[in-house]
């Protein structure tokens, strides 16, 4: 009965309620007691022929029963208290550390799989911890203090009694090892259903699109067949486990059964001991059979400790080691200084010597063909990633020298793949800022030029959006990430292909109307079409992971290279003309 160290570590999360209600639990199993007690006393007098005790020993009876209740729905609410404080409490732990981990953990884990394990493993950890455990102590103190009350009665019980507790306690753990794995196959087959299914769900419009509806069905349908087949491989050790539990139980209460008649025959016991062997001996594998049943209740949460464990413990791609406050008399400078990077497992660098620096409160442009690093450069500002060589400043410091979560609450970022929740048009506003009035986000609004059609919407900006934004088009939704990061009111602004789904035009507008909506701010901008950088005070071209060129546009589209064949193939582009 060894508890998993993650179990414990959950466990110790709610300490003061599931102390209080293991001690309740505790207090229901010795009103059972009590109840076997006065049973067998009334059952004695009966045989007697005494039945003056009778009515109040019956009326005790009542009462013990009465309390038993009141004594079980109290647990059953600290109890569920419990499990909440836990559930809650690792939620958050898990949470917090994936906002540690960052996106570059998704990209080794799938999110269907962290999905599972943060809703459907941490509620079989509740059911574990809040059911399982405190029934776990109870089991392990009371049938010996049964086993004491019945050696003073008639000590040969016990040598039916504490063999069959100990088959009934000891015996399943030798199939511990093989149901552990069984739970763990069965874990990461549940685990990789619901990661599937997840990823068909959003993946839905381009399943159809490419006619793979059915042949993901069909693969579904095979992932279901291999959960089955896990749940039952693991159904049958558990109901080994369950089946030397209730042979152990059986035995040992007919054992003692028969002990009881035996004495009762041979006159070695009174009629209140036989009847009080005949009532305890059942009572004191009550506890046992209750854990049988607690541990199937969390069993789910044994399986799936693993892969909370493995969740929790997950190495950040970069340390947070960082000390130094992120606060600047003004917006910071941005620096790439001899920038080397290389991801993990590529045959060559994604970056190489890259140097440049964004001038505080100054729009700078990145642009580059498709693969030239722009990306990962915004990945490193970030702290997604740690150059490999050279060092990103922001305010003449080190971006390690700073705490993640400063760094990050000071860098607004729009990017191309923009994400918007459930909720109205202002909640996803004020998820950047929770304090902004409505005079500020409409101002944000329209500096992204998404204003009027906000307003043209049914509830404006009570709105509810579908999920992801559904209910907005491209454009519509990557300009009201854009709102929403000029809400937030950081001194870096950051823009990854920001406006890739808006057209043309309104792009030119809002690149016109960008340098007073950004304040003063420290602007990057990446992207393809030029339009959206043609007006930055500088701009940085990257080919093949290093820097070809900085400049303004007129400087760079007149000097050839890169640059000047980016303006062309765009030019191409909008006339129809092969570039």
């Amino acid at each position: 009965m060894i508890v998993h160290p993650e179990l414990r570590r959950a466990a110790r999360r709610a300490r003061g309620p599931l102390r209080a209600a293991t001690l309740l639990q505790g207090a229901v199993t010795l009103t059972h007691l009590a109840q076997a007690v006065l049973l067998a006393v009334a059952l004695a007098g009966l045989a007697r022929g005494d039945t003056d005790r009778l009515p109040p020993l019956l009326g005790a009876v009542l009462a013990v029963v009465a309390a038993r209740a009141a004594l079980a729905h109290a647990q059953r609410r600290t109890a569920t208290r419990a499990g909440a404080e836990v559930r809650v409490a690792l939620r958050d732990d898990l949470l917090a550390h994936l906002g540690r981990l960052g996106p570059a953990h998704l990209t080794t884990a799938r999110a269907g799989a962290v999905r599972t394990t943060l809703v459907d493993g941490v509620e079989g950890v509740d059911a574990y911890v809040s059911r399982y455990l405190p029934q776990l102590l109870v089991t392990v103190t009371v049938p010996p203090l049964v086993l004491a009350a019945l050696a003073a009665v008639r000590p040969a019980a016990l040598l039916v009694l504490v063999p069959a507790l100990l088959l009934a306690l000891a015996g399943p753990r030798a199939w511990d090892r093989l149901l552990a794995e069984r739970g763990k196959d069965h874990w990461d087959t549940y685990e990789g259903l619901g990661a599937d299914y997840l990823e068909a769900l959003q993946g839905m419009p381009a399943l159809r699109a490419a006619g793979a509806v059915g042949r993901t069905r069909e693969r579904l349908e095979r992932r279901s067949a291999a959960l089955h087949r896990a749940t039952v491989a693991k159904l049958r050790v558990s109901l080994v486990d369950t089946g030397i539990t209730d042979l152990a139980v059986q035995g040992g209460t007919a054992a003692a059964a028969l002990l009881a008649c035996w004495s009762a025959v041979t006159g070695a016991t009174a009629a209140t001991g036989t009847y009080l062997m005949l009532l305890l001996a059942s009572e004191c594998f009550r506890p046992v059979r209750d854990l049988a049943r607690e541990w199937h209740a969390g069993y789910l949460g044994a399986s799936a400790a693993d892969g909370i464990a493995a969740l929790r413990t997950a190495p950040p791609a970069v340390p947070d080691e960082g000390t130094a406050p992120a606060r600047w008399p003004g917006p910071p400078d941005v620096r790439f200084e001899d920038v080397d990077f290389t991801y993990d497992g590529a045959d060559a660098p994604a970056l190489r010597g890259v140097t440049f620096t964004a001038e505080a409160g100054r729009t700078t442009a990145i642009v580059g063909p498709s693969g030239a690093g722009k990306s990962t450069l915004l990945a490193l500002l970030l702290r997604h990633h740690d150059p490999r060589g050279g060092r990103v400043l922001l305010g003449g410091r080190c971006a390690s020298e700073y705490p993640l979560d400063a760094l990050r609450r000071n860098i607004a970022v729009v990017s191309q793949e923009t994400y918007l929740f459930h909720a109205t048009v202002a909640e996803n506003l004020r998820l950047a800022r929770p304090d902004a009035t409505d005079e500020e986000l409409t101002r944000a609004a329209r500096a992204a030029g998404v204003h009027d059609e906000i307003a043209a919407l049914p509830d404006g900006y009570g709105t509810v959006l579908g999920e992801r934004g559904a209910t907005l088009s491209g454009g519509q939704r990557q300009r009201l990430a854009l709102a929403r990061a000029l809400l937030a009111d950081a001194p870096v602004l950051v823009l990854d292909e920001a406006t890739s789904a808006v057209d043309e035009r309104r792009e030119a507008d809002i690149v016109r109307a960008l340098p007073d909506a950004a304040g003063g701010r420290t602007v990057l901008v990446v992207a393809h079409r030029l339009a959206a950088v043609r007006h930055a005070d500088r701009i940085v071209v990257l080919d093949g992971g290093r820097v070809d060129a900085i400049g303004d546009h007129t400087a760079l589209a007149g000097a050839g290279g890169v640059y000047a064949h980016l303006v062309e193939a765009g030019h191409a582009h909008r006339e129809g003309v092969p570039a």
